[in-house]
């Protein structure tokens, strides 16, 4: 019997590769022959940098950059050797959790640490790459990584303007000589599951600035900002399209991917399912498992799980998804091809002992032995 197991994090508990571990194990106890073949998973936010490390082979790096204050912070992002690729989570260094609430102030955060991780992984042979935006403290349009990778944001006397959306007050001009060479030899798959445009009611200003610290005179002052920019960069980048979907992500990073790199905006999920070949492995198994931490009526709308088994729904797989809980209305991925769920939880428990991770882990893999039990005798 082949079993593929592609599960995701159970956040603050277990990884996607120990959950998986763990649903192996009770497998076994059941049939030591089975093929257990274990895949990380992620949606290309938080987590995804240790599910694709751990999962696919690759070396967890870790480099000091500026931090969204513009003070310095570590950063840690994988590289996957084999394929010359690096994985990064921008809030790594640009996060919103980077930035203590009394000092959220989306007009002196800046993207320039994303940048640096971006050269780092270029000076280490990385020509591919794979950046999760989500949870942004910023909102400069991504000027401060487009500066740390050289090129250049002048004001009118021609000095450099402040990596930040307050510096984009004072841009008058973009030039590009000064760009580091290896970037034109590299490719960026952006996990980006936001729709919005850079600019107006649907824009990153007014959408996210408010969790961002801003008030509704700054919204307006940057998306005045933000326009300038955009219309300044379409003189030298044709391209450049700010009503695309998705430029608006992480405060405009979305945006700057798209036209000052060769990159691509795609769902985090088609991303990881595409990066660790999970097709490949589902087409000649027996069954495909999945699941994370809390199963809802929103893993039913097209979180990691969903992606899973609507590949495996292509093969005509049977799914099943294991969650440290469940709630009523997870009966909607019943519908949407998750054919059983199971709740791990095995007797009463305060949540701080059911996320303990030895706890977690015993919970999964006994769910993972009975369900197997039961499995065995039906086949």
């Amino acid at each position: 019997m082949k079993i593929v197991v592609a599960i995701d994090s159970f956040k603050g508990s277990l990884s996607s590769t120990e959950a998986g571990q763990a649903i192996s194990a009770g497998i076994h106890r059941v049939d030591a022959d089975a093929k257990v073949i274990i895949r990380p998973l992620a949606d290309g936010g938080e987590g995804t940098v240790a599910a694709l490390v751990q999962g696919m082979g690759g070396t967890r790096q870790n480099v000091t950059v500026m931090g969204p204050l513009m003070t310095p912070v570590n950063c840690e992002y994988g590289i996957i050797p084999d394929t010359r690729t690096a994985v990064l989570e921008m809030s790594g260094a640009a996060g919103i959790t980077l930035v203590p609430e009394k000092k959220r102030n989306p007009l002196h955060t800046t993207t320039y640490g994303v940048g640096q991780v971006i050269r780092d992984a270029i000076s280490k042979g990385c020509r591919r790459f794979i950046v999760g935006i989500g949870g942004s403290a910023t909102n400069d349009g991504g000027i401060g990584m487009l500066q740390a990778l050289g090129f250049g944001f002048l004001d009118k006397n021609g000095s450099p303007i402040p990596p930040n959306a307050q510096g984009l007050s004072q841009l008058a001009s973009i030039t590009t000589n000064s760009v580091i060479p290896q970037l034109s030899e590299c490719e960026f798959r952006i996990a980006c599951d936001v729709t919005n445009v850079l600019c107006g009611p649907l824009g990153c200003s007014a959408v996210y600035g408010p969790q961002k610290g801003a008030t509704p005179a700054m919204i307006h002052r940057m998306d005045q900002w933000l326009d300038h920019y955009a219309a300044l960069a379409k003189e030298q980048f044709p391209n450049a399209d700010p009503l695309f979907p998705g430029t608006g992500a992480a405060g405009g990073l979305g945006f700057a991917f798209l036209t000052f790199t060769n990159a691509v905006l795609e769902s985090g999920i088609k991303i990881i399912l595409d990066e660790t070949r999970l097709e490949h492995h589902i087409k000649d198994a027996d069954i495909v498992i999945t699941g994370e931490g809390h199963l809802d009526a929103q893993t039913a709308m097209g979180k990691a799980p969903m992606g899973v088994a609507e590949l495996a729904k292509k093969f005509g797989k049977p799914v099943i998804a294991f969650a440290g809980c469940v709630t009523k209305d997870a009966v909607e991925c019943n519908t949407n091809g998750i054919d059983a769920f199971f709740p791990i939880l095995r007797s009463i428990s305060t949540l701080e002992d059911a996320m303990e991770p030895e706890n977690a882990k015993a919970n999964l893999a006994d769910t993972a032995e009975q369900v197997f039990r039961l499995w065995t005798i039906r086949t």
